[in-house]
């Protein structure tokens, strides 16, 4: 009789381990972002844009459509859709339907149903990323000078050295008024 539980369990966990196989995906969005990040410029750089990414939650989008959208497709089907220049896939959001149109200088998003339309775009020509929306846009980023860029904060533009103690102070600046108690 106790020969007769053991099989079954161990039949129960050779059978568990084909039910709870890891999903956890190659998350080929936020490595495609993060990659694109190391080859903005020198290391200063490359921290100012990975801190304003932050702000903007270009990181966090990309995480939370790896983790609940790309790597889910990409276990199912053995193959993950990021998409490339010139394509449009759609993603299904909590309350609506987007296409995320990939363009040679950003992404192109528009809800299915309102018909709203918002652009990531970079300009190589001034060396920056603007968010546009209708008649609105914000300039997120933009380098000045090989040494300094504007970083927009969530309320105005602060200048940022392109070094390590401007990018310390600037992450420092932050923190404080993320944290602040009001």
């Amino acid at each position: 009789m106790r020969k007769t539980y053991l099989s079954v369990g161990i039949a129960a966990l050779i059978g568990a381990t084909t039910l709870f196989s890891s999903c956890i995906g190659s998350f080929k969005l936020t490595n495609k972002v993060l990659d694109w990040n190391k080859t903005i410029g020198d290391k200063f750089v490359n921290e100012v844009v990975f801190v304003a990414m932050h702000i903007v939650p270009v990181y966090q989008l990309s995480i939370f459509a790896d983790a609940v959208i790309l790597n889910s497709i990409e276990f199912w089907t053995g193959e993950n859709p990021v998409v490339k220049a010139g394509e449009v896939k759609e993603v299904t959001g909590e309350k609506a339907k987007y296409q995320v149109l990939t363009t040679e200088n950003g992404y192109q998003i528009t809800n299915e149903t309102t018909k709203q339309e918002m652009n990531l775009v970079y300009n190589a020509e001034n060396q920056s990323w603007t968010a546009v929306s209708g008649n609105e846009s914000v300039l997120l980023l933009q380098f000045t000078s090989d040494n300094k860029a504007m970083v927009y904060t969530g309320t105005n533009m602060t200048e940022v050295e392109l070094s390590h103690n401007g990018v310390l102070a600037f992450r420092q600046a932050l923190n404080s008024t993320n944290f602040a108690l009001k």
